[in-house]
């Protein structure tokens, strides 16, 4: 299970954030929405926007190599999914001036993906007295072994709604219908992670950001 995790996190924060084939890196995603758009709020408008229809079509990262390396232990769609829901937070985390270079911030990024969760595993990482907050750790209030442990204990979060709830998997056996329903659930998700983006990443600075 340990190996499993330890992939999980790798594949969410490397491909996730720092990008691999056809998906663009966080920083270049950010880049791109501040030159089209012009402005820091429409820029993740956009990027919402556009993470919300990837995760409603589904399927876009099976065909991404590294994913067979956890592919017993969670379906290709599923890490799709995050690895989508955790681009689209460091996107945003980008266009309103954070560091996603940062170990602090990269390990905010995945708590916000898990929204209300973030406090429990912050509190059983030693992090209670910052917890409410995930972009507190930008400031370097844990330790490098804590940001690990919190690492983790996402990935194992991610284990639990698996199991609780399948993460829109719900009927998908069924042709045609469980497609539908497998999207309007995802996006559905995405739209909830996005939101809690907006609040836990405020503007920190000018946003300038060169793609790469």
């Amino acid at each position: 299970m340990d190996k499993v995790v330890d992939a999980l996190v790798d594949r969410l924060l490397r491909t996730g954030i720092d990008g691999m084939g056809k998906l663009d890196s966080a920083k270049d995603v950010a880049a791109a929405a501040l030159a089209e758009e012009g402005d820091p709020d429409r820029a993740v408008d956009a990027i919402v926007a556009s993470h919300t229809k990837l995760a409603a079509a589904g399927g876009f990262l099976t065909g991404v190599g590294g994913f067979v390396t956890i592919a017993v232990a969670l379906p290709a769609n599923v890490v799709g999914f995050y690895v989508v829901a955790t681009r689209m937070v460091a996107s945003i985390a980008a266009v309103r001036g954070h560091d996603v270079t940062s170990d602090g911030v990269r390990t905010a990024v995945l708590l916000a993906v898990t929204g209300e969760d973030a406090t429990e595993i912050l509190r059983k990482a030693g992090g209670g007295a910052i917890a409410g907050k995930a972009t507190a750790l930008a400031l370097g209030n844990l330790p490098p072994a804590a940001l690990m442990a919190v690492n983790k204990g996402v990935a194992f979060r991610i284990f639990v709604r698996l199991g609780q709830k399948g993460l829109g998997r719900l009927g998908r056996a069924v042709p045609v219908m469980g497609g539908v329903l497998g999207g309007s659930l995802d996006a559905y998700f995405m739209r909830r992670i996005a939101k809690n983006a907006r609040k836990e990443f405020p503007p920190v600075a000018p946003a300038q950001i060169t793609s790469g």
